[in-house]
Protein backbone atom coordinates (compact mmCIF):
# COMPACT_ATOMS: atom_id res chain seq x y z
CA UNK A 1 0.00 0.00 0.00
CA UNK A 2 3.15 2.55 0.98
CA UNK A 3 4.64 1.65 -2.54
CA UNK A 4 1.67 2.63 -4.01
CA UNK A 5 1.22 5.96 -2.38
CA UNK A 6 5.05 6.70 -3.28
CA UNK A 7 4.07 5.87 -6.72
CA UNK A 8 1.15 8.20 -6.85
CA UNK A 9 3.78 11.23 -4.97
CA UNK A 10 6.62 10.59 -7.93
CA UNK A 11 3.48 11.09 -10.12
CA UNK A 12 2.26 14.29 -9.11
CA UNK A 13 5.49 15.66 -9.48
CA UNK A 14 6.08 14.88 -12.99
CA UNK A 15 2.49 16.71 -13.53
CA UNK A 16 2.60 19.02 -11.75
CA UNK A 17 6.54 20.06 -13.37
CA UNK A 18 4.52 21.10 -16.73
CA UNK A 19 2.69 23.74 -14.95
CA UNK A 20 5.02 26.58 -14.42
CA UNK A 21 4.16 29.11 -16.42
CA UNK A 22 6.44 32.59 -16.79
CA UNK A 23 6.20 35.42 -14.42
CA UNK A 24 6.32 38.78 -16.02
CA UNK A 25 7.90 40.86 -13.29
CA UNK A 26 11.53 39.77 -11.96
CA UNK A 27 10.35 40.79 -8.48
CA UNK A 28 13.76 41.52 -6.82
CA UNK A 29 15.59 45.26 -8.12
CA UNK A 30 19.11 44.39 -7.49
CA UNK A 31 19.68 48.34 -7.00
CA UNK A 32 16.74 48.66 -4.21
CA UNK A 33 19.51 48.77 -0.84
CA UNK A 34 16.54 49.10 0.90
CA UNK A 35 16.01 45.22 0.55
CA UNK A 36 19.24 44.30 1.32
CA UNK A 37 20.09 42.85 5.53
CA UNK A 38 22.01 45.58 6.94
CA UNK A 39 24.84 42.82 7.65
CA UNK A 40 24.75 42.44 3.66
CA UNK A 41 25.90 46.36 3.24
CA UNK A 42 29.40 45.71 2.48
CA UNK A 43 28.70 43.31 -0.22
CA UNK A 44 25.96 45.29 -1.82
CA UNK A 45 28.08 48.03 -2.38
CA UNK A 46 31.53 45.83 -3.56
CA UNK A 47 29.00 44.65 -6.01
CA UNK A 48 27.44 48.02 -6.91
CA UNK A 49 30.79 48.95 -7.69
CA UNK A 50 32.07 46.40 -10.01
CA UNK A 51 34.20 44.81 -6.77
CA UNK A 52 32.53 41.22 -6.40
CA UNK A 53 30.75 39.67 -9.08
CA UNK A 54 27.68 38.31 -6.93
CA UNK A 55 24.48 40.11 -5.94
CA UNK A 56 23.58 40.12 -2.62
CA UNK A 57 20.51 38.27 -1.13
CA UNK A 58 17.74 40.17 -0.38
CA UNK A 59 15.06 39.89 2.77
CA UNK A 60 12.59 37.99 1.78
CA UNK A 61 8.56 37.61 3.45
CA UNK A 62 7.53 34.30 5.25
CA UNK A 63 4.89 32.71 4.63
CA UNK A 64 2.21 32.21 6.92
CA UNK A 65 -0.19 28.55 6.20
CA UNK A 66 -3.31 27.37 7.16
CA UNK A 67 -4.38 23.74 5.94
CA UNK A 68 -6.73 21.36 6.21
CA UNK A 69 -7.52 17.89 4.99
CA UNK A 70 -7.97 13.69 5.31
CA UNK A 71 -5.67 11.81 7.52
CA UNK A 72 -5.17 8.08 7.27
CA UNK A 73 -3.36 6.32 10.02
CA UNK A 74 -1.67 3.31 8.45
CA UNK A 75 -2.01 0.15 10.90
CA UNK A 76 -2.88 -3.59 11.00
CA UNK A 77 -6.61 -3.00 10.95
CA UNK A 78 -8.90 -0.79 8.50
CA UNK A 79 -9.18 2.54 9.16
CA UNK A 80 -11.44 5.06 8.22
CA UNK A 81 -10.48 8.54 7.02
CA UNK A 82 -10.14 11.02 9.67
CA UNK A 83 -9.86 14.81 9.58
CA UNK A 84 -6.36 16.91 9.87
CA UNK A 85 -6.05 20.26 10.45
CA UNK A 86 -2.33 22.18 10.96
CA UNK A 87 -0.63 25.44 10.86
CA UNK A 88 2.91 26.52 9.56
CA UNK A 89 5.76 29.28 9.39
CA UNK A 90 7.94 28.96 6.10
CA UNK A 91 11.05 30.70 5.80
CA UNK A 92 13.50 30.70 2.83
CA UNK A 93 17.18 29.65 3.41
CA UNK A 94 18.05 29.80 -0.31
CA UNK A 95 15.88 29.91 -3.63
CA UNK A 96 16.10 25.90 -3.10
CA UNK A 97 15.35 25.41 -0.04
CA UNK A 98 13.11 26.48 3.07
CA UNK A 99 12.51 25.82 6.77
CA UNK A 100 8.59 25.22 7.92
CA UNK A 101 7.74 24.41 11.22
CA UNK A 102 4.16 23.38 11.92
CA UNK A 103 1.49 21.86 14.66
CA UNK A 104 -0.99 19.64 13.17
CA UNK A 105 -3.99 17.92 14.85
CA UNK A 106 -5.07 14.37 13.19
CA UNK A 107 -8.26 12.19 14.25
CA UNK A 108 -8.13 8.80 13.13
CA UNK A 109 -10.54 5.70 14.10
CA UNK A 110 -10.78 1.99 12.88
CA UNK A 111 -11.01 -1.51 14.20
CA UNK A 112 -10.59 -5.15 13.54
CA UNK A 113 -10.57 -8.10 14.51
CA UNK A 114 -7.78 -9.35 17.21
CA UNK A 115 -6.70 -11.94 16.00
CA UNK A 116 -4.63 -12.84 19.59
CA UNK A 117 -8.57 -12.94 21.29
CA UNK A 118 -10.62 -13.21 18.79
CA UNK A 119 -12.47 -10.27 19.47
CA UNK A 120 -13.30 -6.96 17.90
CA UNK A 121 -11.54 -4.04 18.68
CA UNK A 122 -12.94 -0.32 17.84
CA UNK A 123 -9.89 2.66 18.21
CA UNK A 124 -10.29 6.46 18.20
CA UNK A 125 -6.96 8.11 17.97
CA UNK A 126 -6.37 11.99 18.51
CA UNK A 127 -3.47 13.33 18.02
CA UNK A 128 -0.92 16.52 17.99
CA UNK A 129 2.26 16.89 15.81
CA UNK A 130 5.00 19.48 16.44
CA UNK A 131 7.19 19.03 13.11
CA UNK A 132 10.26 20.92 11.69
CA UNK A 133 10.47 20.23 7.87
CA UNK A 134 12.60 21.28 5.40
CA UNK A 135 10.97 21.85 1.90
CA UNK A 136 13.33 21.44 -1.31
CA UNK A 137 12.04 23.44 -4.18
CA UNK A 138 12.18 21.47 -7.51
CA UNK A 139 10.78 24.38 -10.17
CA UNK A 140 12.42 27.48 -9.10
CA UNK A 141 15.65 27.44 -10.67
CA UNK A 142 14.91 27.68 -14.73
CA UNK A 143 16.84 29.00 -17.98
CA UNK A 144 14.38 29.47 -19.84
CA UNK A 145 11.71 31.12 -17.67
CA UNK A 146 11.50 33.87 -15.27
CA UNK A 147 9.61 33.74 -11.73
CA UNK A 148 7.15 30.20 -11.31
CA UNK A 149 3.68 30.71 -11.05
CA UNK A 150 3.97 27.07 -9.02
CA UNK A 151 6.00 25.84 -6.37
CA UNK A 152 6.72 22.28 -6.33
CA UNK A 153 8.42 20.97 -3.62
CA UNK A 154 9.78 17.63 -1.87
CA UNK A 155 8.80 17.42 2.10
CA UNK A 156 11.48 15.46 4.77
CA UNK A 157 11.96 16.53 8.56
CA UNK A 158 11.29 15.44 12.06
CA UNK A 159 8.69 15.52 14.64
CA UNK A 160 7.30 14.98 17.81
CA UNK A 161 3.69 13.79 18.39
CA UNK A 162 1.27 12.88 21.22
CA UNK A 163 -1.85 10.69 21.04
CA UNK A 164 -4.14 10.40 23.40
CA UNK A 165 -6.05 6.82 21.94
CA UNK A 166 -9.26 5.34 23.37
CA UNK A 167 -10.35 1.71 22.48
CA UNK A 168 -13.40 -0.48 22.55
CA UNK A 169 -13.53 -4.66 22.97
CA UNK A 170 -16.22 -6.50 21.72
CA UNK A 171 -18.63 -3.37 21.79
CA UNK A 172 -18.01 -1.90 25.03
CA UNK A 173 -18.02 1.57 25.68
CA UNK A 174 -14.64 3.12 24.86
CA UNK A 175 -11.47 3.05 27.22
CA UNK A 176 -8.06 5.38 27.87
CA UNK A 177 -5.64 2.49 25.77
CA UNK A 178 -2.33 2.21 27.72
CA UNK A 179 0.35 0.45 25.70
CA UNK A 180 1.53 -2.22 28.07
CA UNK A 181 4.23 -1.05 30.59
CA UNK A 182 3.87 2.99 28.99
CA UNK A 183 1.05 5.53 30.39
CA UNK A 184 -1.87 6.46 28.14
CA UNK A 185 -0.44 9.08 25.93
CA UNK A 186 1.78 7.54 23.40
CA UNK A 187 4.79 10.18 22.76
CA UNK A 188 7.21 9.96 20.35
CA UNK A 189 9.52 10.84 17.48
CA UNK A 190 8.54 10.31 13.96
CA UNK A 191 10.14 10.98 10.37
CA UNK A 192 7.76 13.30 7.39
CA UNK A 193 8.13 12.74 3.50
CA UNK A 194 6.51 14.46 1.60
CA UNK A 195 5.36 16.13 -1.61
CA UNK A 196 3.26 19.41 -2.39
CA UNK A 197 2.95 22.27 -5.19
CA UNK A 198 1.72 25.55 -4.64
CA UNK A 199 -0.27 27.50 -7.19
CA UNK A 200 0.36 31.22 -7.16
CA UNK A 201 -3.03 33.53 -6.85
CA UNK A 202 -1.81 36.78 -6.15
CA UNK A 203 1.89 37.91 -5.31
CA UNK A 204 0.44 37.86 -1.55
CA UNK A 205 -1.51 34.43 -1.21
CA UNK A 206 -1.18 31.11 -2.81
CA UNK A 207 -3.42 27.48 -2.57
CA UNK A 208 -1.07 24.53 -2.18
CA UNK A 209 -2.08 20.81 -2.22
CA UNK A 210 0.14 18.49 -0.06
CA UNK A 211 0.99 14.80 0.38
CA UNK A 212 2.50 13.98 3.57
CA UNK A 213 3.54 10.73 5.44
CA UNK A 214 4.82 10.38 9.50
CA UNK A 215 6.64 7.21 9.62
CA UNK A 216 6.61 6.38 13.28
CA UNK A 217 8.84 3.29 15.38
CA UNK A 218 5.22 2.63 16.74
CA UNK A 219 3.01 -0.11 16.14
CA UNK A 220 0.26 0.28 18.55
CA UNK A 221 -1.37 3.84 17.35
CA UNK A 222 -4.45 1.52 16.11
CA UNK A 223 -3.74 -0.80 20.30
CA UNK A 224 -2.66 -3.67 18.42
CA UNK A 225 0.23 -5.35 17.30
CA UNK A 226 -0.11 -8.24 14.87
CA UNK A 227 1.69 -11.47 15.30
CA UNK A 228 1.99 -11.73 11.55
CA UNK A 229 2.93 -8.30 10.62
CA UNK A 230 5.69 -6.22 12.02
CA UNK A 231 5.30 -3.11 9.91
CA UNK A 232 4.94 0.32 12.42
CA UNK A 233 1.63 2.35 11.93
CA UNK A 234 1.98 5.61 10.01
CA UNK A 235 0.17 8.63 8.87
CA UNK A 236 -0.40 10.00 5.96
CA UNK A 237 -1.96 12.98 5.76
CA UNK A 238 -3.68 14.76 1.72
CA UNK A 239 -4.90 18.06 2.07
CA UNK A 240 -4.99 21.57 0.70
CA UNK A 241 -3.27 24.84 2.14
CA UNK A 242 -4.01 28.74 1.87
CA UNK A 243 -1.11 29.99 2.33
CA UNK A 244 -0.15 34.02 2.86
CA UNK A 245 3.32 35.84 2.82
CA UNK A 246 4.19 38.04 5.92
CA UNK A 247 6.38 41.03 6.32
CA UNK A 248 6.58 44.77 4.38
CA UNK A 249 6.57 44.80 0.85
CA UNK A 250 8.69 48.03 0.80
CA UNK A 251 11.61 46.07 2.94
CA UNK A 252 11.10 42.53 1.46
CA UNK A 253 11.01 40.92 -1.66
CA UNK A 254 8.41 37.48 -2.39
CA UNK A 255 9.65 34.44 -0.59
CA UNK A 256 12.74 32.97 -2.36
CA UNK A 257 11.10 30.00 -3.77
CA UNK A 258 9.11 32.46 -6.12
CA UNK A 259 12.11 34.11 -7.30
CA UNK A 260 14.26 32.32 -10.18
CA UNK A 261 17.68 33.60 -9.20
CA UNK A 262 18.79 33.60 -12.84
CA UNK A 263 16.58 36.66 -13.36
CA UNK A 264 19.72 39.00 -13.07
CA UNK A 265 22.22 36.79 -15.06
CA UNK A 266 19.50 36.42 -18.52
CA UNK A 267 18.48 40.17 -18.00
CA UNK A 268 22.00 40.96 -17.92
CA UNK A 269 22.91 39.18 -20.92
CA UNK A 270 20.09 40.93 -22.70
CA UNK A 271 20.45 44.62 -21.79
CA UNK A 272 23.20 45.37 -19.78
CA UNK A 273 22.52 47.62 -17.21
CA UNK A 274 25.45 46.65 -14.47
CA UNK A 275 28.04 45.37 -16.55
CA UNK A 276 30.85 47.12 -17.49
CA UNK A 277 31.14 46.94 -21.25
CA UNK A 278 34.80 47.86 -22.72
CA UNK A 279 34.64 49.90 -26.02
CA UNK A 280 34.64 48.48 -29.23
CA UNK A 281 37.33 49.41 -30.60
CA UNK A 282 37.79 47.89 -34.35
CA UNK A 283 41.49 47.36 -36.23
CA UNK A 284 42.12 50.50 -38.55
CA UNK A 285 45.87 50.00 -39.86
CA UNK A 286 46.06 52.72 -42.09
CA UNK A 287 44.01 55.19 -39.51
CA UNK A 288 42.05 56.25 -42.28
CA UNK A 289 38.60 56.36 -40.18
CA UNK A 290 37.35 52.88 -42.00
CA UNK A 291 37.87 49.66 -40.03
CA UNK A 292 40.40 47.20 -41.42
CA UNK A 293 37.42 44.36 -42.13
CA UNK A 294 35.38 47.02 -44.32
CA UNK A 295 38.47 48.74 -45.93
CA UNK A 296 38.98 48.07 -49.55
CA UNK A 297 41.94 49.37 -49.28
CA UNK A 298 44.05 48.39 -46.01
CA UNK A 299 46.98 50.55 -46.99
CA UNK A 300 45.90 54.15 -47.78
CA UNK A 301 49.08 56.54 -46.91
CA UNK A 302 48.38 58.76 -43.66
CA UNK A 303 46.46 61.70 -44.04
CA UNK A 304 44.97 60.54 -47.68
CA UNK A 305 41.37 61.40 -48.23
CA UNK A 306 39.52 58.00 -48.92
CA UNK A 307 35.67 57.25 -49.22
CA UNK A 308 33.25 55.41 -47.33
CA UNK A 309 35.03 51.68 -48.15
CA UNK A 310 38.75 53.26 -47.52
CA UNK A 311 39.49 53.30 -50.69
CA UNK A 312 41.55 56.48 -52.18
CA UNK A 313 39.69 59.39 -53.55
CA UNK A 314 40.17 60.29 -57.47
CA UNK A 315 37.78 63.75 -57.46
CA UNK A 316 38.19 63.85 -61.68
CA UNK A 317 38.74 60.19 -62.30
CA UNK A 318 42.09 60.61 -64.12
CA UNK A 319 43.49 57.10 -62.28
CA UNK A 320 45.61 59.08 -60.10
CA UNK A 321 44.52 59.69 -56.17
CA UNK A 322 44.26 62.96 -54.82
CA UNK A 323 46.68 62.34 -52.40
CA UNK A 324 49.27 62.11 -55.36
CA UNK A 325 47.27 64.31 -57.76
CA UNK A 326 49.06 67.65 -58.52
CA UNK A 327 45.92 68.61 -60.58
CA UNK A 328 42.84 68.04 -58.79
CA UNK A 329 40.28 68.57 -61.63
CA UNK A 330 41.83 67.85 -64.45
CA UNK A 331 39.41 67.94 -67.16
CA UNK A 332 38.35 64.60 -69.23
CA UNK A 333 39.91 66.50 -72.79
CA UNK A 334 43.07 66.47 -71.50
CA UNK A 335 43.46 63.09 -70.43
CA UNK A 336 45.50 61.18 -69.94
CA UNK A 337 47.71 62.66 -67.36
CA UNK A 338 51.31 61.85 -66.64
CA UNK A 339 51.86 60.17 -63.03
CA UNK A 340 51.09 63.89 -61.12
CA UNK A 341 47.91 63.42 -62.63
CA UNK A 342 48.61 66.58 -64.58
CA UNK A 343 46.81 66.77 -68.39
CA UNK A 344 48.30 67.27 -71.69
CA UNK A 345 46.57 70.67 -72.21
CA UNK A 346 48.97 73.76 -71.91
CA UNK A 347 48.49 76.16 -68.90
CA UNK A 348 46.82 79.29 -69.65
CA UNK A 349 48.40 82.68 -70.33
CA UNK A 350 46.08 83.85 -66.97
CA UNK A 351 47.10 80.90 -64.89
CA UNK A 352 51.30 82.03 -64.39
CA UNK A 353 50.39 85.60 -64.23
CA UNK A 354 48.11 85.01 -60.98
CA UNK A 355 50.46 82.32 -60.04
CA UNK A 356 53.52 84.44 -59.96
CA UNK A 357 51.47 87.38 -58.92
CA UNK A 358 50.42 85.18 -55.40
CA UNK A 359 54.29 84.00 -54.76
CA UNK A 360 55.49 87.75 -54.58
CA UNK A 361 52.47 88.53 -52.50
CA UNK A 362 54.20 89.98 -48.94
CA UNK A 363 51.78 88.92 -45.87
CA UNK A 364 50.99 92.32 -43.56
CA UNK A 365 53.10 91.98 -40.51
CA UNK A 366 50.86 90.41 -37.66
CA UNK A 367 49.98 93.25 -34.80
CA UNK A 368 50.86 91.99 -31.20
CA UNK A 369 49.89 93.66 -28.48
CA UNK A 370 52.33 94.36 -25.90
CA UNK A 371 50.47 96.51 -23.27
CA UNK A 372 50.55 94.45 -20.31
CA UNK A 373 48.30 94.65 -16.86
CA UNK A 374 46.17 97.41 -16.94
CA UNK A 375 44.63 98.52 -13.52
CA UNK A 376 41.17 97.83 -12.35
CA UNK A 377 39.18 100.66 -10.77
CA UNK A 378 36.84 99.85 -7.84
CA UNK A 379 33.67 101.28 -7.00
CA UNK A 380 31.44 102.40 -3.82
CA UNK A 381 27.84 102.58 -4.68
CA UNK A 382 27.00 104.56 -7.67
CA UNK A 383 29.31 105.16 -11.09
CA UNK A 384 30.81 108.19 -9.78
CA UNK A 385 34.13 108.16 -10.09
CA UNK A 386 36.35 109.25 -7.17
CA UNK A 387 39.78 111.15 -6.74
CA UNK A 388 41.73 107.93 -6.72
CA UNK A 389 39.71 106.22 -9.87
CA UNK A 390 40.75 109.28 -11.87
CA UNK A 391 44.54 109.27 -10.67
CA UNK A 392 44.28 105.33 -11.32
CA UNK A 393 42.91 105.83 -15.31
CA UNK A 394 45.53 108.79 -15.85
CA UNK A 395 48.37 106.04 -14.97
CA UNK A 396 46.42 103.68 -17.27
CA UNK A 397 45.98 106.39 -20.39
CA UNK A 398 49.87 106.83 -20.04
CA UNK A 399 50.31 102.94 -20.96
CA UNK A 400 47.64 103.32 -24.02
CA UNK A 401 49.18 105.86 -25.16
CA UNK A 402 52.54 104.56 -24.99
CA UNK A 403 50.83 101.69 -26.78
CA UNK A 404 49.29 102.77 -30.33
CA UNK A 405 49.16 99.35 -31.43
CA UNK A 406 46.73 97.87 -28.71
CA UNK A 407 42.59 98.44 -28.26
CA UNK A 408 41.63 98.66 -24.88
CA UNK A 409 38.49 96.24 -23.46
CA UNK A 410 36.48 98.42 -20.27
CA UNK A 411 34.92 95.74 -18.92
CA UNK A 412 32.15 96.10 -16.29
CA UNK A 413 30.29 93.16 -14.10
CA UNK A 414 26.70 92.57 -12.40
CA UNK A 415 24.60 90.02 -14.73
CA UNK A 416 22.78 88.78 -11.73
CA UNK A 417 19.89 91.17 -12.36
CA UNK A 418 18.19 94.04 -14.57
CA UNK A 419 19.49 97.29 -11.93
CA UNK A 420 23.06 95.61 -11.80
CA UNK A 421 23.35 95.20 -15.33
CA UNK A 422 22.46 99.04 -15.47
CA UNK A 423 24.87 99.65 -12.82
CA UNK A 424 27.71 97.93 -15.27
CA UNK A 425 26.79 99.85 -18.15
CA UNK A 426 26.99 103.01 -15.87
CA UNK A 427 30.29 102.41 -14.74
CA UNK A 428 31.74 101.32 -18.03
CA UNK A 429 30.40 104.51 -19.28
CA UNK A 430 31.93 106.92 -16.44
CA UNK A 431 35.38 104.97 -17.35
CA UNK A 432 35.74 105.48 -21.14
CA UNK A 433 34.01 109.49 -20.97
CA UNK A 434 36.85 110.12 -18.39
CA UNK A 435 39.43 108.18 -20.76
CA UNK A 436 37.96 109.91 -23.60
CA UNK A 437 37.46 113.73 -22.40
CA UNK A 438 40.36 113.59 -19.67
CA UNK A 439 42.43 111.69 -21.11
CA UNK A 440 42.26 112.30 -24.73
CA UNK A 441 42.36 108.25 -25.70
CA UNK A 442 40.29 107.73 -28.78
CA UNK A 443 37.12 106.63 -28.28
CA UNK A 444 37.98 103.84 -31.68
CA UNK A 445 40.14 102.15 -28.99
CA UNK A 446 38.02 101.25 -26.26
CA UNK A 447 35.68 98.70 -26.37
CA UNK A 448 32.66 98.87 -24.20
CA UNK A 449 32.06 95.14 -22.26
CA UNK A 450 29.30 95.25 -19.56
CA UNK A 451 27.17 93.06 -17.50
CA UNK A 452 29.43 90.42 -17.11
CA UNK A 453 30.29 87.60 -14.77
CA UNK A 454 32.44 89.05 -11.78
CA UNK A 455 33.00 91.65 -8.97
CA UNK A 456 30.27 94.10 -9.74
CA UNK A 457 32.12 96.50 -7.71
CA UNK A 458 35.26 96.60 -9.96
CA UNK A 459 35.48 98.00 -14.12
CA UNK A 460 38.62 96.09 -15.55
CA UNK A 461 40.83 97.25 -18.04
CA UNK A 462 42.39 94.92 -20.82
CA UNK A 463 44.73 95.20 -23.54
CA UNK A 464 43.40 93.21 -26.95
CA UNK A 465 44.28 93.77 -31.16
CA UNK A 466 40.30 92.18 -31.40
CA UNK A 467 37.68 94.77 -32.34
CA UNK A 468 34.18 95.59 -30.72
CA UNK A 469 31.86 97.84 -30.03
CA UNK A 470 32.38 101.05 -28.38
CA UNK A 471 29.14 102.38 -27.51
CA UNK A 472 26.41 100.18 -26.28
CA UNK A 473 22.98 101.35 -25.53
CA UNK A 474 22.08 101.47 -21.57
CA UNK A 475 20.17 97.78 -21.13
CA UNK A 476 17.93 99.54 -18.79
CA UNK A 477 17.49 103.39 -19.04
CA UNK A 478 14.64 103.47 -16.13
CA UNK A 479 16.58 101.97 -13.31
CA UNK A 480 19.60 104.51 -14.01
CA UNK A 481 21.09 104.88 -10.66
CA UNK A 482 21.06 108.21 -9.15
CA UNK A 483 24.89 109.88 -8.96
Amino acid sequence: MASKKFFLAAALIVLFQTIGLAQSDFANDWKDSSKIPTRSLPQYNEFINNQYPYPTKPRDQWELGIGLGAAILSNDWSNDVGFGGNITLRKALSHTFSLRPSIAYYSNSGGGTNLNTGLQNDYKNNSLHFAVDVLSSLNTISHYRANPKTNIYLITGAEYYSTKITQSIAGSPFTTFTKPGKSSALNNLGFNIGVGVAFKITDDINLAFEIKNTITNNDYLETYTSAYSNANDAWWYTGLKLNFNLGNKSKRVQPLWWINPNNFVYSELNKPAHMKMPKVVLPDGDKDGVPDQFDLEPNTPSGAPVDSHGVSKDTDGDGVPDYRDKELLTPQKCFPVNADGIGTCPEPACCKEIRDMVSNMKLAPSVECTIGGLPSIQFKGSAKLSKENEAVLATAAAKIHANPACKVKVIGYGASSKSAQQLSWERVNAVMKYLVEKQGISESRLLFNYGQDGDVNTVDLMGTTEDGPNTVPAPHPNLKSKN
